[in-house]
């Protein structure tokens, strides 16, 4: 019985010696773990300030005989930083303020080991230009076997930044309030719920969807897919335009080039030059890359209250100037010019009719606000167009009557204009190349400028009437000027007078041009 009593003794201290040395060897064997999967997973040498790890209140006894087996660790670390081996920049690849995470003591020492469930806060990934990225053999699946699966990640408070080419550049920058990753294993994409603040304009974002696998040795590389709701963005912080943003959509491809296909919509969106509210709408596809910014569309589908317009073209960065433009091409089948003037112009339009135009718009990296450096080039025309307000409406209704050699016809009234024109914006003064307006019995040819600061108009062109001279004036000077007639006859047109255009939009100033 002695004997019995000294042989379970000293098996039982041997398993409680076992426990203290099981339990002693754990934390740096956790540490050691730690250190070769985020090696092996991202490629990287590894600095970790602290890392700490505290083992469960349970009895070295009762470890070693059920050898960690239910015993869940938890492991802390403050100060990470991951440099690829073979990157030479001074940003670290990720950086992280703390982690923790649990791990079941049973299992550390087994080939596969499962993480459930993983913390992050403050993490920083810093993805560099395309030409300072390593080269990585993506198929050297031995070298990056990591033999752990986690299964949640929760990252809060993090920043995603790429880093342009250009040193002068400020990098895009990303800030991440909360990402929820599931099923984070190797080659299998993750299932994320992330929610952030847009910087410019600022407003909330909801997105899901999948990441990765995260492609080690180029991270540009790493696939992204979801879907997108971003709520009550504040255009107000841009110079020119205000209105409050809401977009939902879907996107795919890798954070290098990232396609997005959506909806967006502002209701009160307006320029603060004019200051009146029109509803916009637009569908999009945009090609976005991540390395230097650059946006493509292709197409924008949009409109201004019952307006619709296709829109082309980009945000690119300008290698000349080293800073980003803007250049688009716009197309606007049959609008409706009182939406186009309500945006542009403030008070009520002064214009009913249908808007045809072509144009190309470019925003060149000026100094300045939108509207000082805007550049337009394109053609228009404009049909069934009424003049809404009754003073310039009157004048219209006078010449054609007079151009039809009616001049006190009364069943002539509220008649219908045409124009049509090529035009050219640069430092708020339209050129107008050719400017043509008609209304029955009647046209007109111009040339000249409008200044939109000033909105003073400055035209000279020609008149041509099919009523002759004599014909446009009723009594006795129809007969008076019959004489004249002949002198005013020409190149095919009854009557062809050259004329100026001069004073206000809201006020134009019709005369003979005496220079001509």
């Amino acid at each position: 019985m002695l004997a019995i009593g000294v042989a379970a003794s000293v098996t039982i201290a041997s398993l409680i010696i076992a426990g203290h040395l099981l339990a002693i060897r754990f934390e740096p064997y956790i540490r050691e773990q730690a250190i070769k999967y985020l090696e092996k997973r991202f490629d990287s040498d590894v600095q970790i300030a602290t890392l700490r790890v505290r083992l469960p209140h349970i009895s070295p006894l009762k470890l070693a005989l059920q050898r960690g087996r239910g015993a869940l660790a938890r492991v802390e670390g403050e100060g990470v930083a991951l440099h690829h081996r073979t990157e030479s920049a001074s940003r670290p690849l990720f950086m992280m303020k703390s982690f923790a995470f649990e791990v079941d003591l049973g299992t550390l020492f087994d080939k596969s080991k499962t993480v459930r469930s993983v913390t992050v806060d403050g993490m920083e990934i810093n993805i560099p230009p395309k030409a300072q990225r390593p080269d990585f053999d993506e198929g050297a699946d031995d070298s990056t076997q990591t033999g752990v699966l986690i299964e949640d990640v929760v990252i809060t408070n993090s920043i995603l930044t790429i880093i342009p080419k250009d040193k002068d550049k400020d990098p895009l920058e990303f800030d991440l309030h909360r990402v929820h990753l599931m099923s984070a294993g190797k080659n299998v994409a993750m299932k994320y719920d992330a929610t952030l603040t847009n910087a410019k304009p600022p407003g909330e974002i909801q997105s899901k969807g999948v990441f990765g696998p995260w492609a080690a040795g180029e991270p540009g590389n790493t696939p992204l897919a979801g879907q997108y709701d971003f709520k009550d963005a504040d255009l107000g912080v841009f110079d020119e335009i205000g209105g409050i943003l809401h977009s939902t959509g879907m996107f795919e491809g890798n954070l290098d080039s990232i396609t997005v296909h959506g909806e967006a919509s502002v209701p009160n969106f307006h320029l603060k030059s004019a200051g009146n509210p029109v509803p916009l709408t637009t569908r999009f596809d945009v090609l976005v890359d991540g390395t230097n910014g650059d946006t493509i569309l292709r197409p924008v589908i949009g409109s201004i209250g019952k307006t619709r317009f296709t829109t082309s073209g980009g945000v690119v960065d300008n290698k000349a100037t080293g800073h980003r433009s803007i250049s688009l091409a716009v197309s606007m089948p049959a609008g409706n010019i009182r939406d186009v003037l309500r945006l542009a112009m403030k008070g009520d339009p002064f214009m009913d009719g249908t808007l045809s135009l072509k144009a190309k718009i470019d925003i060149p990296p000026l100094g300045g606000k939108v509207k000082q450096k805007l550049l337009l080039d394109g053609n228009f025309e404009i049909s069934q167009a009424r003049f809404l307000q009754s003073k310039i409406q009157d004048q219209i209704d006078t010449f054609s009557r007079r151009g039809q050699g009616r001049p006190k016809d009364p069943q002539i009234v509220d008649i219908s204009s045409g124009l049509a024109g090529s035009f050219k914006l640069e430092n708020e003064v339209m050129t107008f190349r050719a400017l043509s307006f008609a209304v029955p019995g009647a046209g007109v040819d111009l040339a000249g400028n409008y200044n939109l600061s000033r909105d003073e108009i400055d035209f000279h062109g020609t008149v041509r009437l099919q009523a002759k001279v004599s014909e446009t004036f009723s009594g006795w000077k129809r007969w008076a000027l019959k004489p004249i007639d002949p002198f005013f006859s020409k190149q095919g047109a009854g009557t062809l007078i050259r004329i100026q255009v001069t004073g206000s939009s809201k006020e134009p100033q019709f005369g003979r041009d005496r220079g001509k």
